[in-house]
Formats: C-alpha cells, sequence, structure tokens
C-alpha cells in the first residue's frame, strides 16, 4: 500500500504544478490532491476533510479579528488549528448515526484525511478562494486518481490507507 501512496504522493505533484502552470491556481497545496485521489471511493471522508477545512479557516479568519496573524504565524495557526479541529472531529461517534452510517456503508471508515491535509487546504482557502481552491483541488484528484488507475488497474484496494 504504501507503494500506491508513493505513487499517488509523485503523480500529484506533478499535476498540482501543472495545475499551477496551466491555471494558475493550486490545488490546495503540493501533496494534498494526492492524499484525496486515494479517498475518493469515500466521498463522505474527502467531505468530512473538505468542512474541517472550512472551519479551520473560519476560526483562523476570526481570530485575526484580536491577534495579528500574517506570515508564517498564520500557516502555522492554520496547520494547528486544523490539526486540533481533526482530533475534535474524532471523537464525534459517526459509526452511531444512522444515517451517516447507511451512507458511509459499512465497510467504510468515515474519517477526516490526515492530521494536516485540512490545514493546509485551509491555507490555500485563504489565499486564492473558497470556490478555486475546491474547484482545483477535486479536479487534480480525479485526474491522479485516473492516472492511477491507468498504472493499477481498476482494482485499486485502497480502503484501508
Amino acid at each position: 500500500m504504501s507503494e500506491v501512496l508513493t505513487v499517488a504522493i509523485g503523480v500529484g505533484l506533478a499535476v498540482s504544478l501543472l495545475f499551477t502552470e496551466l491555471f494558475g491556481l493550486a490545488a490546495g497545496g503540493m501533496v494534498v490532491p494526492g492524499y484525496v485521489a486515494l479517498y475518493l471511493d469515500q466521498p463522505l471522508s474527502v467531505l468530512l476533510t473538505l468542512c474541517v477545512s472550512v472551519i479551520t479557516y473560519g476560526v483562523v479568519h476570526f481570530l485575526s479579528t484580536f491577534v495579528i496573524i500574517y506570515g508564517r504565524r498564520r500557516t502555522v495557526s492554520m496547520i494547528l488549528i486544523g490539526y486540533i479541529v481533526r482530533i475534535l472531529f474524532d471523537f464525534i461517534p459517526f459509526g452511531s448515526v444512522g444515517t451517516i452510517n447507511r451512507l458511509a456503508g459499512e465497510e467504510s471508515s468515515l474519517a477526516v484525511i490526515g492530521f494536516i491535509i485540512p490545514g493546509l487546504i485551509a491555507i490555500w482557502i485563504d489565499r486564492q478562494g473558497l470556490v478555486e481552491t475546491l474547484t482545483a483541488l477535486l479536479a487534480a484528484s480525479v485526474a491522479i486518481r485516473l492516472i492511477l488507475i491507468m498504472i493499477y488497474g481498476v482494482d485499486l484496494d485502497l480502503v484501508q490507507l
């Protein structure tokens, strides 16, 4: 499985660079689209990750009205708040909620992707806007997923990352 992750990150770097050069849009960071591409078969986890990213952006934006947060401080704040919000989401018992459990499927694990991924996405939401970041991220992730399918075949068993 680590081979698929390594290839996904490598392909993600290339696709992210391509998106930046062609469209002038960052796809949520350089490594983020590769990770999201691995979870496209779990759309609720991707959606949950995007929600945590938006919450992270909102919290840091709110804090910046009281505290001076620019440059490196803002970057670290986004990653740290994203990390904390992600940890807090681990305490929400998604498995016990009937509707979410049915939507996620019995064998699917509903969780936020990674620990720093939401913060990295929030950084780019702050820099270039919500719609631009999310559309570039999702388009790049789909392109990466298609490339991974071409390399490994349709039977990508990515559920147990």
